[in-house]
């Protein structure tokens, strides 16, 4: 069983991982897709030097932290028949999936008839195909269906699919995890998945590993409550912070010193940062966590995690050029774009999930796969 204090736990840092993703793919400098090796085109400066920071550095522990809570909390209820439990995750996971990938297809499909706004499609490369067609209208009729129910306009879609398949190979991922010499074998291969950056079909690396070390912990009963002598929050969180500023610094200027190493040495660093992120958080903020959840104005936000993460892509990345189109001769616009444009839609997306919720709670619940209702 989970206590009371968890069970919010895990809840405040589903918020918060979800509030921190649009920040992240707020993220507007000029190189916009994002991998552990990114190095940013633009000069260093305040304002690139915080948004590589925050977006390629200090959020990115969120995504596991979510496997993880996903994995230990699936793994709690082992008393369900599988049948059951696969046809639950059909409905709470699969039918949101087509819903959300079918709404941000017909959204782009509708803004390609504007000229404005087709101009923003193609400027921000979401459905970018190749060096000739970036726009959904080039598309052929299975190259749409793909987009449909592989590679969704609403990119981050894929943590739902990637998801949905651990679900329905959990008696396959739980016996690897917990068979005496078994586990050794798949946890090599899962780590070395993740720090390759790696996928084999529907299995990558990142999430592979941390929903299967969620199933581990609630199986061999791991404390998440009080960390052991070598798990202090304090420490991690110090090497959290100065791993991601040094990975940060040697993005803009590691081609200079480091040379070919640049790529794997940023990768190893956007590994360790996870890491230590991961313990600092869990670990290290139960005071904010308490403070939060105690919070009722908090608590009704958190409701809307799921419609948070469901609304903000593509909107997002086709707003941040249309907004600099406006305040591009204002001070700062990239930093504060950075700020307010994730604010903005966040608020957005909690608007049109409360009103949903109050006027059609059953359209509401089919959304969102049932989650705060």
């Amino acid at each position: 069983m989970v206590s009371d204090f968890n069970s919010r736990k895990f809840r405040f840092w589903s918020f918060l991982s979800m509030f921190l993703l649009v920040f992240v793919h707020g993220y507007n400098l000029h190189e916009r897709y994002m991998q552990p090796w990114t190095t940013p085109d633009d000069a260093l400066s305040f304002t690139t030097f915080t948004e590589y920071f925050l977006s390629n550095g200090i959020f990115r522990f969120r995504i596991p932290m979510l496997f993880i809570i996903s994995g230990f909390l699936y793994a709690l209820h082992d008393d369900r028949p599988y049948g059951q439990r696969t046809w639950k995750r059909l409905r709470t996971l699969l039918l949101p999936y087509l819903i959300w990938s079918a709404l941000g297809f017909a959204l782009t499909w509708f803004l390609e008839y504007f000229a404005y706004t087709r101009d923003l499609v193609c400027s921000s490369g979401v459905v970018r195909i190749d060096d000739h067609r970036a726009l959904l209208h080039d598309y052929t009729w299975y190259e749409m269906l793909g987009r449909w129910i592989l590679i969704p306009v609403p990119y981050q879609l894929w943590f739902i699919r990637v998801l949905l398949i651990y679900n329905i190979a959990y008696p396959a991922i739980r016996w690897c995890v917990t068979h005496r010499i078994a586990k050794w074998i798949f946890f090599g291969f899962a780590v070395l998945m993740w720090i390759g950056t790696m996928g084999f079909v529907f299995f990558e690396g990142e999430g592979l590993l941390f929903f299967s070390i969620g199933i581990w912990m609630q199986k061999t009963k791991f404390d998440i409550d009080l960390p052991a002598k070598w798990l202090n929050p304090v420490k991690w969180g110090l090497a959290f912070i100065l791993l991601a500023g040094v990975k940060t610094l040697l993005a803009f200027k590691g081609l200079s010193i480091l040379g070919n190493a640049t790529f794997p040495v940023l990768t190893l660093m956007h590994k360790l940062v996870i890491f230590s992120g991961l313990i600092a958080a869990w670990y290290g903020c139960n005071g904010l966590v308490s403070w939060c959840m105690e919070r009722k104005w908090f608590l009704w936000l958190t409701a809307f995690s799921f419609i948070i993460y469901a609304v903000h892509a593509p909107l997002v990345a086709y707003a941040i050029e249309a907004v600099f189109a406006f305040v591009n001769k204002v001070p700062c616009y990239r930093i504060l774009t950075f700020i307010f444009l994730p604010l903005s839609i966040i608020g957005f997306a909690v608007g049109i999930g409360a009103l949903i919720r109050k006027v059609w709670p059953g359209l509401y619940g089919i959304l969102t796969g049932g989650r705060g209702l």
